[in-house]
């Protein structure tokens, strides 16, 4: 058996203007992703995702992996995952090289539970536990306007709402909207839009007032005051404090019982979150922006977080996110995984967290599994009593939808033997 050809798939995004008309409230989503299929001389595919830059990643996977992949054996993940990494580590690999070794990654792993005809948690090593629970990230999305919610005091409202659906965790960001943002020098405040929506991204933030303080923890008062301690509350933090405003963030949550508090400073400097850990008694979540089990690993040895969230499309794929799991579980340290990504990322990820042993929660976004992830893939995930499982099928358990490269805007490349492009 031999991989015969490589393929991505991304989208042109439309105009803004035209998009509005479509959908107001929402932005692009599609243009963010890319997907990766590999096939091979037996007529399967596997399927892999990964988020950002989709472009920039599917010249990495043409014209950089390609040639490592076309003509071998799809089953030798493990040196597949050694051959792209060393090539693309000998220049620096922690940015779309990695996300491109995620998709591809996941995509073999799909493609290696369809050989076996057996469900990726499986091949991983079989199930810890049958399903796993959910918290819902509260960003808006068609019929669910999480984000305008919260932000617009109605926030204990959507906890309600989100507890009458079976959901007893949820995230959200109340410290943003006080941060600097991108609009530059004398505009620190205003909103900028990126991809057509308004971005987390923003420069350090090095104060935060004592007004802006309670605005923020009143969201998460409203909360308890609604629902007391039914709704377990994580924290975003979207890398936007230094130390100082982090630790009066931290303390100033303390008493609401806050499940846990994420990337509130830059990933960059592991020994501030050590200062920050030993300050507060709320837990310390690591996230996304730490890329492979080389990267998670300061983390838990220098006692710097207390979860560890690895997202399977951005940092390592599967390959690495068992290490990454298996790592975290030595230090007795729980598992869970970043997804605001799309579909195919999300039926990855639960894979593994049925798998490890160590799994705590997993993130989802309600607004995308009841949108436009059903655009995208042949099947919605099954989410029942706030929970996730996943059906008895072989590789990931869904596929694109019949039709999806044909749609308007959508960019295919393809590579095979006859058209490998020279290093």
């Amino acid at each position: 058996m031999k991989i015969n050809k490589v393929e991505t798939i991304w989208f042109e995004a439309l105009p803004q203007k035209e998009w509005a008309k479509q959908n107001a409230s929402a932005r692009q989503a599609l243009p963010n992703n890319l997907w990766v299929r590999i096939h091979t001389d037996t007529g399967l595919s596997g399927l892999g995702e990964t988020y950002y830059l989709p472009r920039a990643v599917a010249a990495i996977v043409h014209d950089v992996f390609a040639p490592l992949l076309v003509g071998r054996d799809p089953r030798d993940i493990e040196n597949h995952w050694s051959n792209m990494f060393a090539l693309v580590n000998f220049c620096g690999a922690m940015g779309a090289e990695m996300r491109a070794i995620s998709a591809v990654d996941v995509a073999l792993w799909d493609l290696l539970g369809q050989i076996a005809g057996l469900p990726i948690h499986t091949m991983l090593g079989g199930r810890s536990r049958d399903r796993i629970p959910i918290y819902n990230t509260c960003v808006g999305y068609g019929k669910y306007p999480d984000l305008d919610a919260w932000l617009n005091g109605r926030a204990a409202e959507l906890a309600a709402d989100l507890l009458d659906s079976g959901i007893t965790a949820m995230k959200i960001w109340p410290f943003d909207q006080f941060g600097p943002t991108l609009a530059g020098p004398g505009r620190e405040r205003e909103q900028v839009m990126v991809w057509g929506a308004v971005t987390a991204a923003g420069t350090l933030g090095h104060h935060i007032s004592n007004d802006d303080l309670k605005r923020g923890v009143a969201i998460v008062e409203d909360i308890r005051k609604a629902v007391g301690d039914r709704m377990a509350i994580a924290i975003e933090g979207h890398a936007r404090w230094d130390l100082p405003s982090a630790t009066r963030i931290a303390r100033a949550l303390e008493p609401y019982d806050i499940l846990w508090l994420e990337e509130i400073m830059p990933p960059d400097n592991v020994d501030a979150y050590v200062r920050l850990k030993a300050d507060t008694s709320i837990p310390i979540c690591q996230s996304e922006r730490v890329f492979t089990r080389f990267g998670f690993r300061p983390w838990i040895e220098k006692n710097a977080a207390d979860i560890i969230m690895p997202d399977l499309s951005w940092g390592g794929g599967l390959t690495e996110g068992r290490k990454i799991a298996a790592m975290a579980d030595t230090a007795y340290l729980p598992l869970t995984c970043h997804d605001t990504i799309g579909p195919v990322a999300l039926w990855a990820a639960t894979h593994l967290m049925l798998h490890a042993p160590n799994a705590l929660i997993m993130e989802t976004v309600r607004g995308y599994i009841d949108g436009w992830y059903d655009d995208v893939v042949t099947d919605r995930i099954p989410v029942a009593g706030g929970h996730l499982t996943l059906p008895d099928r072989p590789g990931l358990g869904t596929r694109l939808r019949d039709g999806f490269t044909e749609r308007p805007n959508a960019r295919v490349e393809i590579t095979t033997e006859d058209n490998l492009k020279a290093w």
